[in-house]
């Protein structure tokens, strides 16, 4: 029994070493000053990694990722404020490093993706419906079909 209930804790630490969210931050990257980087850690929650598109760079374990982390750590251990180390990444990566970029005429696309996928998707289907509604016409029927209650071709045979 007890040798069970070893296997039964062993198993459950494994579960939550491996399902715990593993940081990407490594302790070289670290700043000195706590105060400084809780700044960059608060500021990186507000930045995408760019190759893993919907991960902050602090979650994500791409070397592009790694290079952001350390450029915002550089520009804050420089003396930037906040904006000032977002402003740089923004300069050189662009508005879509932004986890939320601003709504501008080159962040339109970013905006209004989901609703034009939404309507098109929604104008699809109901087409699709509508078709499937309409589909056969009452001459293509078999002599034994009838309409349902909900209006569509019911082939079974009518109950007397």
């Amino acid at each position: 029994m007890k040798r069970i209930r070893n296997l039964l804790a062993l198993v459950a630490l494994l579960i939550s070493v491996l399902a715990s969210p593993a940081l990407a931050v490594l302790p070289d990257e670290k700043l000195s000053d706590p105060h400084l980087e809780m700044r960059a850690l608060t500021v990186s929650k507000e930045l995408r990694c760019v190759v893993c598109q919907n991960e902050n760079i602090d979650d994500s374990a791409a070397p592009i990722a790694r290079d952001m982390r350390l450029l915002l750590r550089e520009r804050i251990a420089a003396g930037d404020s906040n904006s000032e180390a977002v402003a740089f990444l923004v300069k050189r990566y662009g508005n879509y490093v932004l986890l939320r970029p601003p709504v501008q005429a080159d962040t339109l696309v970013l905006w209004l993706a989901p609703f034009t996928v939404l309507l098109i998707a929604s104008v699809l289907l109901g087409i699709g419906l509508r078709r499937r509604t309409l589909g056969i016409p009452a001459e293509d029927l078999p002599d034994d079909a009838h309409w349902d209650e909900a209006g569509g071709p019911n082939f079974e045979p009518r109950r007397s």
